[in-house]
């Protein structure tokens, strides 16, 4: 009896790797959206809290998330911050994993009310879902009379789900008014510290960038004379002494610069959207390519002599010596700018301008005065001998940190210009640091520095080469142009494009904007030689889905499409193969080969 149950169990299990092995290649293992992501609703008086329960592997776009009411008001709506998520084409993006609960408060509803929630999301294997759309029926709210307040959101359950944002009118919050055609991409969070800074270096480059500046000409050779006025003209003090005087005035001059990056970054913030409109990101690119011309001697930058004069007496005043004197005379130092700190400083605090993060503002500041302050530490306790000696290669110092203010300019410029240009941008900025670099070290005696030129030249070079390929053209074998495509619109289109497709077979590429895996197609797979030499003798056609009109839904449904991508395959009668049915994302290798067991 065991014997006929064992082989029972193996034949079973037989069966299910049977299955599992000649289970037709374009079955779809995506399940449909409602089952991705479960949507349910729940009323209670004012109160409506609309959940989603999402599938393992799957998640919701943050920014994607629209609420739209009719014959109700809502109160002031928030919502909750998301987990990052970055791909190639879209950069980051907030997401939702798991469950995801937004409470809705109603400040008045009218009989028939409702309320349409669009959302949308892919999964992580490579497939996106069309904007889905549920029309949530409310019941009647009265409007809240003169005097009385709308209750706030009942507090989230603290099974992980995250905090709430401070709550912001629903009309004005971009996060319940997005268009859902829209990539799914968010440049800017509205948790302000929980924002990842977009900027082309972390806050910990300021720390080098601040002891670089320590280094340039302006401010070297001031380093014996401050470090002198901070022991307070005594020579003979304790090394424990000397370095607790040093440390406290560096945290004068940090506190100074921290509170100037707080008070930028709010500023910022309250201007977040205006500072990514395109001509404002020129006139920031002016004003940085400024400041680096000023780092390279053009002109000089700094306050006014009267108003330096008059913070220089204020500092005098202070008494040095003593904790309290030298971390006043610290937080007065940070306020008077050289002509070496005012372009990288104001470069720093249009950049801390742009993130609009308190915390990114604060701790950057912070760590571009602490690196300031090391070589004072270092001077103040163990006296000029770790001092190099000065020379031209102070001014040299400057002149880098001029390429490097124009870094940014080139980093604002590439949102607008794209991604083909902004690599020539930054390929001209790298040919002509290292050109700089190169021609600087040539007359430089010492047989060390020869390996820095023929670094510097081979450097040079390589980033001449996208010049290079803009200028000349490209080499033959990366000139793969993309797969010509007709455009179709309907299901009319559709059956007279195959019609006309005269006895050859026919692929149909379903296409978004807002689908990953569809560049992807693009941009790794259909431009291969091999997928082309295999689709050669075949019809394409494509249909975009980008705007989801009611037009795309009823194409969508008619096709029995869940998202994107989606490749159907149709042989010479028009007829289509549902076995060959492509979902989601294939490399050029897996999708050639797909082609090849496709025998029309």
């Amino acid at each position: 009896m065991a014997q006929r149950i064992i082989t029972l169990i193996l034949l079973l299990c037989s069966t299910s790797a049977f299955a599992g092995l000649f289970d037709a290649p374009g079955r779809s293992d995506f399940v449909p959206a409602d089952q991705a992501f479960a949507f349910d609703f729940q009323q209670s008086q004012r109160d409506v809290n609309l959940t989603w329960q999402i599938k393992e592997g799957y998640y919701l776009y943050r920014q994607q998330i629209k609420l739209t009411p009719a014959n109700a008001t809502l109160a002031a709506s928030a919502l909750p911050p998301g987990t990052w998520h970055e791909d190639e084409f879209y950069g980051k993006s907030e997401i939702y994993r798991q469950r995801l609960t937004i409470p809705v408060t109603l400040s008045e509803a009218e009989q028939g009310a409702t309320l349409t929630v669009t959302y949308q999301g892919c999964a992580d294997a490579g497939f996106c879902y069309p904007p889905e759309t549920k029309v949530v029926p409310l019941r009647t709210v009265l409007a809240v009379s003169n005097g009385e307040s709308v209750p706030a959101h009942p507090a989230l359950p603290s099974s992980g789900q995250p905090k709430f944002n401070p709550p912001l009118p629903v009309e004005k919050r971009p996060e319940l008014a997005t268009k859902p055609e829209q990539p799914a991409r968010q440049e800017k969070s509205d948790a302000g510290e929980n924002a990842p800074a977009s900027l082309p270096f972390s806050a910990l480059w300021a720390l080098l960038i601040g002891i670089g500046i320590a280094f340039t000409p302006c401010v070297l050779p001031m380093y014996p004379l401050i470090s002198g006025i901070v022991l307070g003209g005594k020579q003979r003090l304790s090394t424990g002494r000397a370095l607790l005087l040093a440390f406290i005035y560096v945290q004068g001059m940090a506190l100074t610069y921290t509170a100037l990056g707080l008070v930028v970054a709010a500023a910022g913030l309250q201007f977040q959207a205006a500072l990514q409109h395109p001509y404002v990101l020129i006139g920031l690119s002016a004003v940085f390519i400024l400041l680096a011309l000023s780092m390279f001697g053009l002109f000089t930058l700094q306050l006014p002599s009267s108003l330096q004069t008059r913070l220089t007496l204020m500092s005098n005043k202070r008494q040095g010596g003593s904790p309290g004197g030298v971390f006043a005379m610290g937080a007065i130092a940070g306020l008077i700018c050289s002509p070496c700190t005012t372009a990288p400083l104001s470069a720093i605090l249009l950049y801390i301008a742009q993130s609009g993060n308190l915390w990114l503002g604060g701790g950057t500041l912070y760590l571009y005065a602490l690196g300031m302050g090391l070589p004072l530490i270092l001077v103040t306790v163990f006296g000029n001998r770790l001092l190099p000696k000065s020379g031209p290669w102070m001014s040299h110092v400057k002149t880098a940190f001029g390429f490097v203010i124009l870094a940014l300019p080139v980093f604002l410029l590439e949102r607008i210009v794209g991604e083909p240009w902004g690599l020539r941008l930054w390929s001209l900025l790298g040919v002509a640091f290292f050109s700089w670099a190169f021609i600087t070290a040539l007359g430089a005696s010492r047989p060390w520095l020869r390996l820095v030129q023929i670094i510097m030249l081979g450097a040079a070079l390589v980033s001449a080469r996208p010049l290079q390929d803009w200028a000349f053209g490209e080499p033959v074998a990366r000139q793969q142009s993309p797969l010509s495509f007709t455009r179709i619109g309907n299901v009319a289109e559709l059956d007279q494009a195959l019609a006309q497709a005269k006895g050859k077979p026919v692929m149909l590429d379903l296409y978004a904007d807002w689908c990953v895996a569809c560049k992807e197609f693009e941009k790794y797979t259909f431009s291969t030689t091999e997928v082309q030499q295999a689709l050669k003798e075949t019809v394409l056609l494509q249909i975009d889905v980008t705007k989801n009109s009611a037009e795309d839904v009823a194409l969508l449904k008619h096709l029995k499409v869940l998202g994107l991508p989606t490749i159907l395959f149709f042989n010479r009668q028009g007829e289509e193969q549902p076995a060959q049915r492509v979902t989601g994302f294939m490399d050029a290798a897996t999708f050639s080969a797909h082609l090849h067991d496709w025998q029309p």
